[in-house]
């Protein structure tokens, strides 16, 4: 079973997430913070994070670039998923290896987990 850790602020989004992706076949682990997120990371093994960038304490993108430089989360993907939708943010989580982009009024949460399960096979 492949494992996901959900990195997501928003209670309401937590529940659907959480719900859509068990119900995918996922395994899931949920952090609500990049502190908390990192935390996780560092007791368990993931196979892809779906995060937010607009997060508490440590945000996504310097969650992002911490777990970049280091060597045991080379095969980590991660999917951004954030309502921060413009062209220089795309481009910004491109440059920094995301595995995907995606901004959350575009996508459904079935498409988001259809991004995921692609992904993962």
């Amino acid at each position: 079973m492949k494992t996901v850790l959900l990195v997501e602020d928003d209670p309401f989004l937590v529940e659907i997430y959480n719900t859509k992706l068990k119900e995918a076949g996922f395994s899931v682990e949920i952090a609500t913070d990049g502190e908390e997120a990192l935390k996780k990371l560092n007791d368990a093994i993931f196979d892809l994070v779906l995060l937010d960038i607009v997060l508490p304490v440590i945000d996504g993108w310097e969650f992002i670039q911490k777990i970049k430089t280091d060597d045991r989360f080379k095969s980590l993907k991660i999917v951004v998923l954030s309502n921060l939708g413009r062209k220089e943010e795309i481009e910004r989580g491109v440059k920094l290896g995301v595995a995907k982009y995606l901004v959350k009024a575009h996508h459904t949460p079935s498409e988001v987990i259809n991004e995921v399960r692609e992904l993962l096979e």
